[in-house]
């Protein structure tokens, strides 16, 4: 895979869009806490994983439009409500492309107005209940369907085949016209022959929204090689986007 630059990435909030509005990615962070068991016949460091986190945070400018632009940052961010977001991290806006999800916290939302009359803020947002995931973008950055339909194939990798220790999809649903759209997430050993990935299929959607679906702790759920994103329903304009993490060692809940 070639070296590239962070140019054309996105970074997704409950559905909407606030990416022109993005101006720098400070922190996308997957911590973990440690506990220290080190034995008296030991000559080093003992330490057991213990709690998953996650962080993202970033730096933002000024746009308080209201008219026609509900992806505008203030108009995402100003509300600072207490219930769970989700936000996604697209690197870059290819198939098969790195992406970073997590259910978080919005713990702030800060602005700075230097003496030169720029207007500049920072927002941080932390882990809840799961840690940071990454994953691979299953629509080519936002995918937008006007009929249902199949998406197309994304290869997790030759070696191994496949994995069994579980998964999590987490789904934004940018824009929407129509009853409702259920997206789905298939996988196959051979890029021809699918099968629905058991329990991988999100609630049906009827707006703005987002959503995340995973297995449960101690998951010993194969994913096969290939995995794509299928959608059905009833609708004239669904644009979304599924970063979709095969989980590559027994972990915490997915």
């Amino acid at each position: 895979m070639a070296k590239s630059g962070g140019m054309g990435h996105r970074l997704l909030i409950d559905g909407y869009d606030p990416s022109s509005d993005i101006t720098q990615v400070n922190n996308l962070s997957t911590p973990m806490t440690t506990q220290d068991v080190t034995g008296i016949d030991k000559y080093g460091h003992e330490r057991i994983g213990l709690l998953h986190d996650a962080m993202a945070e970033f730096n933002h400018a000024w746009n308080p439009s209201n008219a026609g632009t509900a992806d505008a940052i203030h108009q995402v961010l100003r509300g600072l409500p207490t219930t769970d977001r989700q936000v996604t991290y697209l690197a870059g806006q290819t198939l098969g492309a790195p992406a970073f999800s997590l259910i978080t916290k919005q713990v702030n939302y800060d602005w700075n107005r230097a003496n030169d009359g720029s207007m500049t803020g920072t927002t941080s947002c932390q882990g809840n209940s799961y840690g940071g995931a990454w994953g691979v973008n299953l629509t080519a950055g936002k995918r937008t369907d006007t009929v249902a339909g199949n998406g197309s194939t994304v290869d997790l990798g030759a070696v191994p085949i496949s994995y069994s220790f579980g998964w999590s999809m987490y789904l934004h649903v940018t824009a929407f016209t129509g009853t409702s759209v259920t997206i789905k997430v298939q996988d196959s050993a051979d890029a021809s022959a699918w099968l629905d990935l058991a329990s991988a299929t999100f609630v049906a959607a009827t707006a703005i929204g987002n959503q995340r679906v995973g297995t449960a702790a101690g998951s010993t759920a194969t994913v096969r090689r290939y995995v794509r994103v299928v959608s059905s329903g009833t609708f004239t304009n669904a644009v979304y986007a599924v970063n979709f993490v095969r989980n590559e060692a027994a972990k915490y809940p997915s």
